[in-house]
């Protein structure tokens, strides 16, 4: 499908309605390795974890080779075969709740075509808006940016990796294993291979391993920031993934604030010492 007609999509719009349940977050806890209890009903959610709402949930015969559902629909149907998680920003205008009855409409509002060292890349960037309990006012938005690119081929080119850096006020050690990425790909409901399936994403896509989910790694960041500043108040956060992230070595994520305490930036670090994304958060 041409780059023209791919334009059709941009302006498409749905909305989806969830129910801020308790459990959930209860099974994110117990996955990130905080202390497992159901919260009450007023509770405030943890930054991101309103990803763990509004799941794609698309029926069996509707996916695609790759575990994603096929092409078209809401999203455009993009020829490429991979599909990643390029970034994404937020800026938090409300807390949402455990308990909240939450609308969130998306809107494709951008799709662009680049030429990449290997090739062609499309990028779709769409905007998600939350509100809260009926209310007019939007709780959340996020722009999301997807990255579709062809197949690995064995002369492409191997982009020059980034150092992250040297020195950091805070640090984690993250060991991701078959059973965080399990629980991850479970709790979101993603069922894109290459995060559990290692004969497809080795043999098929071309990669060593698992490669450890954008959205989770953005996560431990903004988790890292919530155990070393609990009561931090975060108006608008961004990141880039600009390197995968693979389970067969550990990683850690790191966290830098600002002499002014007014930005905190965050990165993922490989086992190379190589930048895997890099983030900003703004407090408030």
């Amino acid at each position: 499908m041409q780059q023209s007609a791919l334009k059709d999509w941009v302006g498409r719009s749905e909305t989806l309605d969830d129910v801020v349940n308790p459990t959930p977050v209860a099974a994110l806890s117990a996955t990130l390795d905080w202390p497992v209890a159901r919260p009450k009903d007023g509770t405030p959610l943890p930054y991101l974890w309103h990803w763990l709402y509004f799941l794609p949930l698309a029926r069996q015969s509707e996916i695609g080779p790759d575990g994603h559902p096929r092409r078209g629909g809401f999203l455009p149907p993009v020829p490429l075969p991979r599909r990643m998680w390029a970034g994404s920003d937020f800026a938090f205008h409300e807390p949402i709740l455990v308990g909240d009855r939450v609308a969130r409409t998306s809107t494709i509002v951008d799709v662009s075509e680049k030429s990449g060292r290997t090739g062609t890349l499309i990028f779709v960037k769409v905007r998600h808006e939350l509100r809260r309990n009926g209310a007019s006012a939007v709780a959340l938005t996020e722009h999301h940016n997807i990255v579709y690119r062809d197949a690995p081929r064995p002369d492409d080119p191997v982009p020059k990796p980034a150092a992250a850096p040297a020195e950091s006020a805070w640090r984690r050690d993250i060991r991701a294993d078959d059973v965080l990425l399990f629980r991850y790909s479970a709790l979101t409901f993603n069922g894109h291979r290459i995060h559990y399936d290692r004969k497809y994403v080795t043999e098929v896509e071309g990669y060593p391993g698992l490669i450890v989910h954008g959205p989770l790694i953005a996560t431990l960041l903004m988790d890292l920031l919530r155990r070393e500043r609990p009561d931090a108040q975060v108006a608008r956060f961004e990141f880039k993934a600009v390197r995968p992230t693979f389970d067969i070595h550990p990683f850690s994520v790191h966290g830098q604030p600002a002499p002014d305490g007014k930005t905190v930036r965050l990165w993922g670090r490989d086992h190379e010492g190589w930048l895997t994304m890099d983030a900003t958060a703004t407090l408030a």
